[in-house]
């Protein structure tokens, strides 16, 4: 995310390219930025499979 800079994921990025870019399963992507936004480093907008996260650059 901070390669791409706060723009390089259109609309957030999904659970979807999080397991393209790491090659997760889906229950680690979704363990991974679970634990992402509630240390703080992602925002999570959306529900379920429209969720999309960004950084949380404040």
């Amino acid at each position: 995310m901070l390669a791409e800079g706060p723009d390089g994921f259109q609309g957030g990025l999904s659970a979807q390219n999080y397991r393209s870019i790491t090659g997760a399963t889906s229950a680690t992507a979704t363990r991974d930025l679970a634990d992402l936004v509630s240390l703080g480093a992602f925002n999570r907008t959306g529900e379920n499979r429209y969720a999309r996260y960004s950084l949380c650059l404040g």
